[in-house]
């Protein structure tokens, strides 16, 4: 297999006069489409371990957040028409003269996401789940059968994956930023801030500005007044939070569409705009490090949902970020690097039609003398690959985080 070495020759994007960052945090509703797409696959993975031995073909990465109605109020108000959440997508419903409970997983699995990450969103009242799972096209399930028989998996499809490092100083902030607004012991603290945060961080020369978007939690605020002072307290927080990450200016506004003469303020019953704002789809937010980079590689591949075995476009994304974060920690000569892997459908997963990594290095003259090195680093990621479903069904990898890996 050729891994193909070269100078990364892209402006350094913390030298570039303006940058943008987003990250669409963890109750937005393109957010939720996703994990629950996630969810939804490495339920089925298990089942299909332990039942069958192996995972078998399906790809669920396919999902629809139909906004309900609410009606908000200080103190607190209520949900008059549930969200829905249509889970679509292709599975092996049958195995062995066994059937796959597909609707009971797809129900339970996504109830239990929600009951573990929203402290007022019900799934039981508050949301409508549907799956729409039917069985896999004939074809795709034929060449997964055939890799099962010869043991090497191969592509599903003919896709891209790409990845860089390190994170700049406005990535890690806007990571930091929604993570500590979501963690645990905020909400305990805070029972106010709802999970729907979303954070758009952009750059001018050494100023940023964060735009935090925070979906206030009705009952836990008494009036205007106190949804002000609440709102100062979560700009405070943000600063708290963002500052040591960065010496640059740093500016925070939050729920800045607010009119308080009107009282029209970012309030809900739930802490999700899906109680009736917002819309969502799977694939329409964060990419595998967790966030939005259009000053980046990026791809318009949906990683979540897509099986951890033959589906390239979640594995490629995944491996290309793990392979350019290792070559940054593993190499101390490198500041900076990028990996682009190309699949071709049919072809061993391990064996991309294109991998390429960038470089940038401390001297200009020590690439030739790397060259070597970041080809054993990327190829041993590439000999692993298709170990990488391990460490996904068992949490050591996940998508929309960085690290990717727990262990660093």
């Amino acid at each position: 297999m050729q891994i193909d070495v070269a100078k990364l020759e892209a402006p350094e994007v913390d030298q570039q006069r303006t940058e943008s960052v987003e990250r669409k945090g963890l109750g937005h509703p393109d957010t939720i489409c996703d994990a629950l797409t996630e969810q939804l696959s490495m339920a089925l993975s298990r089942f299909y371990l332990e039942r069958f031995g192996l995972i078998l073909h399906h790809n669920v990465d396919k999902a629809l957040l139909f906004a309900g109605a609410s009606e908000p109020r200080f103190g607190g108000g209520r949900v008059l028409e549930p969200i829905q959440l249509f889970l679509a997508g292709r599975a092996s419903l049958e195995a062995e003269g066994q059937k796959v409970p597909i609707e009971e997983i797809a129900v339970e699995t996504s109830r239990r996401w929600i009951r573990d990450h929203f402290h007022a969103l019900d799934p039981e009242r508050h949301v409508r789940i549907h799956s729409l799972v039917r069985s896999g096209s004939a074809d795709l399930v034929e060449l997964y059968r055939r890799q099962r028989r010869t043991g090497v998996w191969l592509a599903n499809d003919t896709s891209c994956g790409v990845g860089y490092a390190p994170l700049s100083d406005l990535e890690r902030v806007v990571l930091r930023v929604e993570q500590r607004l979501n963690e645990a012991e905020v909400k305990r603290v805070h029972p106010e801030i709802g999970q729907d945060v979303k954070v758009m961080g952009v750059r001018r020369d050494d100023r940023i500005r964060l735009t935090v978007a925070c979906a206030f939690v009705d009952r836990h605020v008494c009036d205007v007044e106190d949804y002000l002072a609440k709102r100062d307290g979560i700009a405070a927080l943000v600063q708290e939070v963002a500052q040591p990450l960065t010496s640059r200016e740093l500016q925070v506004e939050v729920n800045t569409a607010d009119d308080p003469e009107t009282s029209s303020l970012y309030l809900t019953v739930t802490g999700t705009s899906a109680e009736a704002g917002d819309d969502g789809e799977a694939g329409r937010g964060n990419r595998a490090n967790g966030l939005i980079t259009p000053c980046r590689p990026m791809t318009m591949e949906s990683l979540a949902g897509k099986n951890p075995i033959t589906h390239v476009g979640k594995l490629y994304n995944l491996e290309a970020a793990l392979i350019a974060d290792a070559l940054v920690q593993e190499l101390p000569e490198v500041v900076e690097a990028r990996c682009h892997l190309v699949s071709q459908i049919g072809t061993p997963i391990g064996k991309p039609q294109i991998a390429e990594v960038q470089l940038r290095c401390v001297e200009d003259g020590s690439l030739a003398e790397l060259a070597t090195q970041a080809r054993e680093i990327a190829g041993h990621h590439l000999e692993q690959i298709d170990s990488l479903w391990r460490d996904l069904l068992e949490g050591r990898v996940a998508i929309d985080r960085w690290p990717l890996r727990r262990d660093r």
